[in-house]
């Protein structure tokens, strides 16, 4: 049975990280609507890797270097931003959504400590911070505003093989650093995260031709 405790991890980190994709996706004036759907997927099971990370082998700090190389992939293999792009976007939206979420720790607890050692207070910092940045963004893409770029200047040659060999190479490391660890559940994450990644690349590809 699903304990409280990772029921609501899940889904106060949902709503935390889905409002992450929604201010990357408005800041550079993407429609965020048209990739919801498969951007919920890899969120939910990046979440439960998450989880994993944080309270089974207390590797928090590893944790939002993942997400940022998740959100790299999964615009750059399903949004189809180039490369380049996409490490741009994703960068500059986890540091502004970090800033904000830094600004309403102090004004809200005084401190991170009491965020961190009270997970009511955690959760009420997730859902603020997402509560923030959705109505700012909203209305910030209501008005025009965002960024744009001619992406086609930051694509380089053989962008989808080099997307995927770096998609195996990440797989590859973090399986074998997990093997150490004995998380096979972390792997076969990694392996499905993989797998949806080239197959909707691929699927794209073909819509687009």
């Amino acid at each position: 049975m699903l304990s409280w405790d990772i029921a609501g991890f899940m889904f106060f980190s949902t709503i935390e990280t889905v409002s992450l994709y929604y201010l990357i996706m408005t800041l550079f004036r993407f429609k965020w609507r048209a990739y919801l759907w498969p951007a919920m997927f890899i969120i939910l099971i990046n979440n439960l890797q998450s989880y994993l990370l944080r309270n089974e082998l207390d590797l928090a700090n590893i944790s939002p270097l993942i997400t940022i190389m998740v959100f790299i992939f999964f615009f750059a293999a399903v949004v189809r931003m180039p490369f380049v792009f996409s490490v741009i976007a994703t960068i500059s939206g986890y540091v502004i959504f970090a800033v904000i979420q830094s600004a309403l720790v102090l004004l809200m607890f005084g401190s991170l400590s009491q965020v961190e050692n009270h997970t009511i207070n955690g959760y009420i910092l997730q859902t603020a911070s997402a509560a923030v940045v959705f109505a700012v963004f909203w209305f910030a893409y209501r008005k025009g505003k965002g960024f744009t770029f001619d992406m086609e200047k930051l694509r380089f040659k053989l962008e989808d093989i080099v997307l995927t060999v770096l998609i195996i190479i990440f797989l590859i490391g973090i399986s074998v650093l997990l093997v150490y660890k004995n998380l096979w559940i972390d792997i076969a994450f990694f392996i499905v995260m993989s797998a949806f990644l080239l197959y909707y690349s691929t699927k794209k590809e073909r819509e687009d031709a």
